[in-house]
């Protein structure tokens, strides 16, 4: 096992490149494509923003609220896609080794948000038996405030074999960009990561870099 997303994400996308067709492969890279060529980064949150106040709905049916969560020091957000993403089930597993437990040493809390409701989304949970918290965004409220949601394109649409609202719980094709967000005691978001493309995430040193750089002694 790696302690590094992106060769963790390298070799998802190596895997696929051997069992997948040619026709799955260009359909999902063109998705991708799609989303880093209309993204603009004017748009998303980024730091120096003040974090909007939310109320999550934890999978083990408590609310998570922003106040509380950053009452003691800062808090990191990670916004994932769903349960059954296959990026997803590849990059939360090395947060888990390599940045949760730094994490929880320095007492951040670590927050995966994704917008599936609740019921579907606790079996990611259950797959990997996560120490962190996993959070559902209803509606994605909190990733539209943040500008961090994008839908799927028309080829996506055609081509699957159950809406994606179906998979979700939501009922419709949104999605929230992957994203990190260090948000301050104040309420300020320290540091922020948008990644339109999903198969490319934020390293676990990063965010620890940034943490640290927070609660250096003044």
């Amino acid at each position: 096992m790696t302690d590094s997303v992106r060769a963790a994400l390298a070799a998802l996308q190596a895997e696929r490149d051997s069992s997948w067709t040619p026709a799955q492969l260009a359909l999902n890279a063109g998705q991708r494509l799609d989303l880093v060529e209309s993204f603009d980064p004017r748009d998303a949150v980024k730091a120096g923003d003040t974090m909007p106040d939310f109320a999550l709905d934890g999978i083990d049916g408590t609310i998570i609220r922003r106040d509380a969560l950053i009452a003691d020091g800062p808090a990191v957000l990670i916004f994932f896609r769903f349960a059954g993403c296959p990026a997803c089930n590849t990059a939360l597993p090395v947060y888990q080794r390599a940045l949760w437990p730094s994490l929880r040493d320095l007492g951040v809390p670590l927050v995966a948000v994704s917008p599936q409701i609740p019921s579907l989304l606790s079996e990611i949970q259950r797959r990997h038996a996560f120490d962190f918290t996993i959070a559902s965004d209803r509606d994605n409220a909190l990733a539209h405030r943040l500008e961090i949601v994008f839908e799927a394109n028309a080829a996506t649409r055609r081509a699957a074999a159950t809406p994606l609202g179906t998979v979700t719980g939501t009922g419709t094709w949104e999605l929230p960009f992957p994203t990190v967000l260090l948000i301050g005691r104040t309420g300020i978001v320290e540091w922020a990561d948008v990644a339109p493309d999903w198969m490319q995430r934020t390293e676990p040193s990063s965010i620890l870099d940034a943490v640290r750089s927070i609660m250096l002694p003044i």
